[in-house]
């Protein structure tokens, strides 16, 4: 059942350091994760994002402090990692990988058909109900990744941790994840924060963003966050989200060659003109 009482926990980084395998990965983070928001954590690979992660939910030592606020949801918090290793010769169906965070007692000694018909249930939550009799290990990228975030909204989570949950996956797959998480967001009123390589879908989906390089960069709603000379200085290419960024009168910008539409344009729908510009400027590239 949705658990929508009450929105989950907001959560605060206070002066976050940590080191693997010796090498320091954070340093003195400070960040905030508001409430039942969904905060994306960006930033280039060797950042630290999947660190900062791992340290919320317990699984690296830190030292400084991470603080819930609201309730301490440390019982309810669900993950799901980048990846998961499965033993490709063991036959474990969709439906008995979902049963077993329903059941106690082993899988050979059967399940009951409410736990199939809970599996069935988390499964069409992720648009995947198709996937309820086939073998885990030969699912696709996009299919695993549905049936892990199925597991996970299972438990009914406070919080949801996602560490790069579309990796891996096509683009139209990698949209409808972030569509679904969204839905269940509202519907179950977890706080949910993710790390992603994907900016334009950021920028779409994301209430909080936190730009990550060991330090915070930066942090607060996305359009706030993600500008082009903030981008710039965090991948060290030019990267260009929202139409007011560009900084020059002309269509083309002059310090990628792209295309930004201004809010001109954007309001009188004369897109031909725009797109003709593009396709006449050497070395134009979609924004």
């Amino acid at each position: 059942m949705a658990n929508n009482s009450a929105i989950g926990p907001s959560i605060c980084f206070e002066h976050v350091s940590a080191a693997r395998g010796g090498r320091p990965v954070l340093e003195d983070v400070c960040a905030a994760v508001p409430a039942g928001g969904n905060t994306v954590v960006v930033g280039p690979n060797g950042a630290g994002k999947t660190s900062l992660l791992l340290c919320l939910i317990g699984e690296v030592p830190f030292s400084g402090s991470i603080r819930f606020q609201g309730e301490d949801c440390r019982d309810s918090i669900a993950y799901v990692p980048q990846s998961l290793a499965l033993d490709r010769g063991l036959p474990l169906s969709v439906e008995d990988f979902l049963a077993l965070g329903c059941v106690r007692r082993p899988l050979w000694l059967g399940t009951s058909s409410a736990v199939r018909d809970e599996a069935r249930r988390l499964l069409a939550l992720v648009q995947a109900e198709d996937l309820g009799g086939r073998q885990m290990c030969a699912l696709s990228g996009g299919e695993l990744r549905r049936v892990l975030l199925a597991a996970a909204l299972g438990r009914q989570p406070r919080l949801l941790v996602l560490d790069e949950p579309a990796a891996g996956v096509d683009v139209s797959g990698e949209r409808l994840l972030w569509e679904i998480l969204a839905e269940a967001r509202i519907r179950q009123g977890f706080t949910q924060i993710m790390v992603s390589h994907n900016l334009p879908l950021t920028a779409h989906h994301a209430s909080h963003v936190i730009c990550l390089d060991q330090r915070v960069q930066a942090q607060g709603p996305p359009q706030q966050t993600l500008t082009a000379d903030r981008l710039l200085k965090l991948f060290g290419v030019p990267i260009h989200l929202y139409p007011d960024q560009c900084f020059s009168e002309e269509s083309g910008c002059p310090q990628c060659g792209a295309v930004c539409m201004t809010a001109e344009v954007l309001e009188r729908g004369d897109f031909a003109r725009e797109r003709h510009t593009s396709d006449t400027m050497p070395g134009s590239t979609d924004a």
